[in-house]
């Protein structure tokens, strides 16, 4: 019909709208894409680098990212770019000594399988006490990955399929961390990020510190009594199940596992400072082990400090003991050395107590530092010589005490001294016999220059004195002999000397000039190069295993062997050494006798 119009219901609209909103929000993340494009394309910005940063500043420049990786959204404008790979900067609780620190080898893994537990060993300079307060910053634990960056992928936790890998991601971690801590004394602190339950299930004291009645209501725990690097090996166990132990830190580490009662890192530095234990650092390790209360690793100190005492005494670490320690090793009566060289560290000791305290290095004030200690030293029990060319010269006795010394030595009726009189036991050497016989033959046993040597090894740390050699089958002779001591090709001790055989089956001792530290289950070399009468006896009816109470030897025969000597028979039939014996006591006795 003409002029008639078409009217279009009035809900037709409302329906339309309501479809074209709905399509509208279903393509909003295309629609967003799109505007972002648009805005790329005529915002006058920085060329990108990548098309991979351009596509991903795309959908991360508003930073509805930057929350899971603990930054706030104007900082994603200021990271780096090295070719395709970005780094997001490090903030102060997540940089570990980056720029400037000190480089160190990387460190050997060994696995417990037991524990599941991974104990690094990175080796370097020998170990300093804990607390030490150096101006000199300690190095620090340098991660694979700087702390953080496992988690900026903002599905992380897919690609850590264990649990152990997700809570190491958190180690050292701002994203999500509950506490901070200021560790280090002044001047050298170190902001770190950590989270109370992960610390709170491998440590009592964290747990009481957190959670318990007394729980701590800061958000920021300052320790200025550890050092930054050990606090980190701790929280590096605590996260990750693993051990990272450095020489110039072990001391510090072991405090702070005492610290914070984390037995098993204790344990592990104990046994870490037990391998690593010389007679150059016994003497301090003694000292820091009467602190921490660790009566294993003091024992292993005393075996070493009894039988090396002339290096120990001398050593540098030595004048950095604490007067108690010092007092301890003055009154020893095992100690194998001469009175004198015990006198003259205990004068090395007063000289760096003197600087210490800044006073004048004077002959009364070296006096005044050792105080009654001075009393433990055994001056009647030198000889006049060495007493009269030393102590008594020095200023460090009183006249009258001079002269009452001298009388000691030199009058049938002795004064009343007051310093022992009785010279220290020291230490009785052991005998090791590989042999269950001798004999002798008319062609052998010749010499010409050739080397006799047999390998062996222990199950415990011993210190070889020296070795026991057969003589001459033809009557008394003399013998000039040059005695080795090898590991790994390399001689850790070697001495020209001279022996006299009286004809007789019985063995004669030669020594080195020092005992040598042997390590357990490690292999050594015995050599000796005899030259003197041609025939002489030798061992038959050899053992390849001797059990000597407290310590199983093993014998083996060695390629440098050139003179026929091995196992079964030969030359060097006698080990002679200092050892762990059945009942071993840690004499420190000061006895004063008339």
């Amino acid at each position: 019909m003409k002029g008639r119009t078409t009217r279009i219901p009035k809900i037709l609209p409302v329906v339309v709208g309501k479809i074209f909103l709905r399509w509208i929000f279903t393509k909003a993340d295309l629609l967003f894409f799109i505007y972002r494009v648009f805005w790329y394309a005529f915002n006058t910005r920085s060329s990108m680098d990548s098309s991979v940063d351009f596509f991903e500043s795309l959908i991360d420049e508003d930073g509805r990212f930057a929350e899971l990786n603990c930054q706030e959204p104007s900082q994603r404008g200021q990271r780096r770019r090295t070719n395709t790979v970005r780094v997001r900067p490090l903030n102060q609780a997540e940089n570990i000594n980056n720029g400037g620190g000190l480089s160190l080898s990387p460190p050997h893994t060994i696995s417990q399988r037991e524990t599941g537990t991974q104990v690094s060993q990175c080796y370097s300079g020998p170990p300093s006490p804990c607390g030490s307060t150096s101006s000199t910053p300690s190095p620090t634990i340098s991660p694979a990955h700087p702390p953080g960056t496992a988690t900026l992928d903002p599905n992380w936790q897919a690609t850590k399929p264990t649990v152990r890998e997700r809570n190491a991601a958190m180690f050292n971690n701002q994203l999500m961390a509950d506490i901070t801590f200021v560790v280090g004394g002044l001047g050298h602190t170190q902001v770190i990020p950590a989270h109370k339950y992960v610390l709170a299930t491998g440590s009592s004291v964290f747990y009481a510190m957190f959670y318990g009645g007394l729980a701590e209501c800061k958000q920021e725990i300052e320790v200025p009594d550890v050092e930054p690097s050990a606090f980190l090996t701790l929280l590096k166990y605590l996260y990750c199940d693993e051990i990272q132990l450095e020489a110039d830190t072990v001391l510090s580490t072991l405090y702070v596992a005492k610290k914070y009662i984390v037995p098993h890192l204790a344990r592990a530095c104990v046994n870490y400072l037990e391998t690593s234990l010389t007679a150059k650092n016994a003497c301090l390790l003694l000292s820091q082990s009467r602190l921490f209360e660790e009566p294993e690793l003091m024992q292993r100190c005393w075996e070493v400090i009894d039988a090396q005492a002339e290096m120990a005494l001398t050593s540098e670490g030595f004048v950095d003991i604490d007067v108690s320690t010092l007092e301890s090793v003055l009154a020893r009566e095992t100690l194998n050395c001469k009175e004198i060289n015990l006198f003259e560290a205990a004068l090395a000791w007063a000289h760096g107590e003197c600087l210490r305290r800044d006073i004048d290095v004077t002959p009364a004030n070296k006096r005044a530092m050792l105080g009654s200690a001075i009393y433990l030293i055994r001056f009647p029990t030198m000889t006049l010589e060495e007493f009269a060319n030393s102590a008594a010269q020095l200023g460090i006795l009183t006249p009258q005490e001079t002269i009452d010394i001298f009388l000691h030595f030199t009058a049938s009726s002795k004064p009343i001294l007051s310093y022992p009189v009785k010279a220290r036991a020291g230490l009785k050497a052991q005998i090791c016999h590989r042999f269950q016989s001798c004999a002798y033959r008319s062609n052998q046993w010749r010499y010409r220059g050739r080397c006799d040597s047999i390998q062996f090894c222990v199950d415990k740390r011993i210190f070889v004195v020296g070795f026991g050699l057969y003589g001459s089958s033809n009557g008394a002779a003399d013998y000039n002999v040059k005695i080795e001591l090898k590991r790994l090709g390399r001689v850790l001790a070697e001495h020209n000397t001279k022996f006299f055989s009286d004809g007789s089956s019985n063995t004669f001792h030669v020594y080195f000039e020092n005992p040598i530290q042997i390590e357990p289950e490690c292999f050594y070399t015995a050599s000796a190069i005899l030259d003197g009468s041609e025939l002489s006896y030798f061992g038959q009816e050899g053992l390849s295993e001797v059990y000597m109470g407290t310590v199983t030897f093993q014998f083996h025969c060695s390629s440098e062997s050139t003179n026929g000597t091995g196992v079964q028979g030969g030359q060097i039939p006698e080990l002679i050494y200092y050892g762990p014996t059945v009942n071993t006591t840690m004499a420190n006795t000061n006895t004063n006798e008339d």
